[in-house]
């Protein structure tokens, strides 16, 4: 009976920490002003590395090219002359002629990341001062590259990053699953993150200035790391400036059409993570409450009281799915279709599940290639961040 009660106090510490995310949630939105108010709009040129014809990619790009900014470049870069990807790029220079939209292809490896690698052989075309590095699988307001330039105007900041939700691609229940947790689970964290001190690089969107990155020691202190982004943050860190976060929050496809496919890329994020932060991430199967629940249900023998235990956090996981949507409709912000409440508990065995395995190696899948996951030197005020 100690172990069922065990187990039903940290699923009500989970139901509590849920509802903190849903309000710091609705509180980041309602601070988000509805004009960007950058007084200086810099010319920016963003980086696009690519690899294959992904879901949604061509719709995701043209998000970016229908940018409401005055002077910005867009350098696509590929490694492999046959990728599919360079036909979506050929799509969209016919479909928005008036964009500075330009292509690199070129193989050359300088490390074990192959995106890094894939940036410094497109940085030699980038004409501007101001970076905007971004994932291709990023569907971005029309006033993105405006709140970009807002947060990177403010004093002390040398680096820019942003939240992102999950956008399933056809709304199958596997890429649903995926999305409830980039959204309702990442989005909330990171958030409850920063508010207790830490300031990540979240990978979706890195910015920064061409200066800043040449003190870091360019891309070529990257391309070791899977972890890139969290590297970027640590070294820009280093240099006694500021990890922002952009009053925005775009939306990341989730394409995974099989479950076993939602599984390695979400083992991938959480091998990586657990890399950089091993505490941290153990400490996080304290957000599972409806796990935890069903643990106090089964060492209980099914008493009426931790019956109700489970009814409370799974109504409180709902009620903050429910809440977050909400607060983030009308903020311009992709969101992801909603999960039947019917399947949250499987979102959550998912989850801890993933989280165990994560300890079970250090091997990761990336775009088919294996590599090991990493843990960069570290800043002290560094808890590591979300790869995607």
């Amino acid at each position: 009976m100690i172990a069922a009660a065990l187990a039903a106090f940290l699923a009500t510490i989970a139901a509590l920490q849920t509802l903190a995310g849903w309000r710091a949630v609705a509180r980041f939105a309602a601070r988000m002003p509805p004009t960007p108010g950058a007084a200086h709009r810099p010319p920016i040129t963003v980086l696009k590395p690519l690899h294959g014809d992904e879901p949604l990619l061509e719709d995701a790009l043209a998000s970016l090219c229908r940018q409401d900014y005055p002077d910005f470049q867009v350098v696509f870069g590929v490694q492999d002359p046959a990728d599919p990807a360079i036909a979506v790029v050929r799509r969209l220079q016919t479909r928005f002629p008036a964009r500075r939209l330009a292509l690199v292809i070129d193989p050359t490896p300088h490390g074990p990341n192959r995106k890094v690698a894939n940036l410094m052989n497109m940085l030699p075309q980038a004409r501007h001062e101001v970076l905007a590095i971004a994932d291709s699988d990023l569907h971005v307001a029309p006033d993105w590259l405006d709140r970009l330039a807002a947060a990177l105007g403010t004093p002390g900041t040398g680096l820019v990053t942003t939240l992102y939700a999950g956008l399933p691609a056809d709304g199958r229940v596997v890429q649903r699953l995926g999305a409830e947790q980039i959204t309702h689970a990442f989005l909330p964290g990171a958030l409850l993150a920063r508010a207790l001190g830490r300031r990540d690089c979240l990978g979706a969107t890195m910015v920064l200035r061409r200066a800043t990155l040449e003190r870091i020691g360019g891309f070529a202190a990257l391309v070791g790391h899977l972890a890139d982004d969290n590297v970027l943050g640590q070294k820009v860190r280093a240099l006694g400036l500021e990890v922002a976060l952009a009053a925005t929050v775009p939306g990341t496809t989730v394409g995974e059409a099989t479950l076993r496919a939602l599984w390695r890329h979400e083992l991938r994020w959480a091998r990586t993570i657990r890399a950089l932060a091993p505490g941290p991430f153990a400490a996080s199967a304290l957000q599972y409450g409806i796990v935890w629940a069903l643990a106090a249900v089964a060492l209980s023998g099914a008493a009426p009281w931790a019956w109700g235990v489970l009814a409370g956090a799974w109504i409180a996981r709902a009620a903050a799915g429910r809440g977050i949507d909400r607060a983030l409709r009308g903020r311009r912000v992709p969101l992801a279709f909603a999960l039947p409440v019917w399947l949250l508990p499987l979102r959550e065995l998912m989850s801890m599940a993933v989280l165990l395995a994560a300890f079970a190696g250090n091997r990761v899948e990336w775009r088919g290639h294996r590599l090991t996951a990493d843990r960069p030197p570290r800043d002290p005020s560094d808890q590591g961040s979300p790869p995607r």
